[in-house]
Order: C-alpha cells, then structure tokens, then sequence
C-alpha cells in the first residue's frame, strides 16, 4: 500500500488529508506537535480504515525535529509516497508591531521545514514516483504581510518543481484554498464568522482536501478550489495593487 506523511495532522485540513487517504487505503505518517491529538486520531484510522498509522510528534520550527521528519520521510526500505506539507501557524498583519522572533518561527514553518521536507522526499521519490502537496492559500495570490509572502514563495517553488521533477515521476501541487472552517483562526484568538467574510466565502475542509487530491493526482502545479476563490484569483491579476491590498487587511486566509 502507499504510504503518505501529511504534518499538522492533529486538527483541520491535514486531519481531513488523513482521514481521506485512510479512506483510499494509504497507510499514513501522522505528525504535529500534540502526541495525544495524534495518537487519538490514529487510533480511529485504525479501526476505522483498517490502515497502518504512525505517529511522530515534532515542532517544526525546532530544527531538530525537522531532521527527524526528514529522516523518516528518507527512511530505506519503507519510503513515502506523499508529502502533505499542511503544518502552519498565523499572525497578525502587523509587521512591525509583531515579536521578531514570532516572524522567525513563522518564516520557519511555512518555508524552510517545506522546503528541507521536499528535498527529503524528492531524494527518495526520484526514479520511483511520488507526489508533494504542498498547502498554500490564496492569500498568497494578494500582499499580505509575511503569511501572503510565505505562501507566494510555496506557490512559486511548488510551480517550478512540479515542472522540474516531472520527468523523474513526481509531481508537486500548491493546494491553495481561501478561508476554510478549521481551528487554525480559533488557535489565533479569533472567531469565524466575525472577520467580515460573508458565509459563501468559507469552505469546508473535506472540499479542499478532495480538491487538492484530485489536482495532484493529475499532476496539476496550483489548485485553488471552488470557483469563488479561482475568481478572486482573476480579479486580483487586473485591480490595483493598492486597491487589492486595502481589502486584503480583512480577516486571515
């Protein structure tokens, strides 16, 4: 059976990934931080889906931990078969009035742990086959501040290796949804629905998530799922920067 490792698997779209390819038979590598979360998770693919399920628990911002990943991800004789990069974390829009150090972990999570985890993977997947989705956002489609500027780094890398990569059987997609019901706002002190997002702006985690399985399968470099998302995505190529960047200060994608 393939095995995939998704991270930030304890909650939200990267438990729904695990739910999903459980359900498709792919025995999986759970990792995030929380060891009960994930062991509980676990527990219920098992019964549930009848899958092999591992758990590594690691801080991706903590280089160490990283290695770890890496390490099982590059494992001889039990390699993986899919890469979910979905662990992250959000911040406020302000800059300058953040804690630097904050920005740093920040930067850390959504750039380089990705990016030393595709290396890991594209050294094992090469020849053999294998696919990388790597979770963005639309947000990474508009400026706004370091979380708009991470996740456009993703998109950009992830359009480069799908092409670069593709020759050797593996593809890599940048799964790029907009505001989506998951406790990645609550984890952030707010509340959904009182961001100034009208309800049709919200998304559940298990359309993304088939979406961006869908994409990969086809070996698609960008997903941006639904179409309400893929015209904010048009509308953002013809307004004004300034214009996109006024309205880009509402709420967290």
């Amino acid at each position: 059976m393939p095995t995939a490792l998704v991270t930030g698997a304890s909650a939200g779209i990267g438990a729904e990934f695990a739910h999903q390819l459980a359900e498709r038979g792919a025995d999986l590598v759970l990792v995030a931080r929380s060891q009960d979360a994930l062991d509980t998770l676990a527990a219920e693919l098992r019964e549930t889906y009848g899958v092999v399920v591992e758990v590594l628990t690691a801080d991706l911002v903590v280089e160490d931990d990283v290695k770890r990943v890496a390490a099982r991800i590059s494992a001889p004789g039990h390699p993986i078969d899919l890469l979910v990069n979905n662990a992250g974390f959000g911040l406020p829009l302000h800059f300058a009035d953040n804690d630097i150090e904050d920005e740093v972990r920040h930067l850390r999570i959504h750039v380089e742990a990705p990016m030393r985890l595709m290396h890991a993977a594209l050294g094992t997947m090469r020849g053999r086959g294998g696919r990388i989705i790597n979770v963005a956002s639309v947000a990474g489609f508009i400026s706004r501040s370091t979380y708009s500027a991470c996740k456009q780094w993703l998109i950009g890398f992830s359009r480069w290796a799908n092409a670069e990569y593709a020759p050797d059987g593996v593809s890599v997609t940048a799964l790029c949804p907009g505001f989506t019901h998951t406790t990645f706002h609550e984890r952030m002190g707010l509340k959904q629905g009182h961001e100034g997002i009208p309800a049709i702006g919200w998304l559940q985690a298990r359309d993304v998530v088939r979406e961006g399985l869908s994409a990969a399968s086809r070996g698609q470099a960008v997903c941006v799922p639904s179409l309400r998302y893929k015209l904010v995505v048009a509308v953002t190529k013809v307004l004004p920067s300034s214009l996109i960047a006024r309205a880009a200060r509402r709420g967290r994608v």
